[in-house]
C-alpha cells in the first residue's frame, strides 16, 4: 500500500502533513508542486498552527503488511 504525503510550514512554523491513500502511479514532480501550491494559494486547510504557508516536500509511503495469525 502507497501514501502519498505533502508536507507543509503553518504559519508558526511547525510542520503539516496531508496524506492520501493509493496514489496514482504516474505522478509527476511538477504536477504535485502545482497542487500543493494550490493548497496554499486557496487557503483550504488550517491548522492549530495557523494557514498553511509553506511546502516543504512531498513523499511516496510504502508499507508492507505480513499476517502471522488470524482469528476471524
Amino acid at each position: 500500500m502507497q501514501t502519498l504525503q505533502l508536507v507543509f510550514r503553518n504559519e508558526e512554523g511547525t510542520l503539516y502533513t496531508l496524506s492520501l491513500a493509493n496514489p496514482r502511479q504516474d505522478l509527476e514532480p511538477l504536477d504535485v508542486g502545482i497542487v500543493m501550491d494550490a493548497l496554499i494559494d486557496k487557503n483550504i486547510f488550517h491548522t492549530a498552527g495557523g494557514a498553511v504557508a509553506e511546502k516543504v516536500r512531498a513523499r511516496l509511503v510504502t508499507r508492507e503488511m505480513e499476517e502471522i495469525v488470524s482469528y476471524i
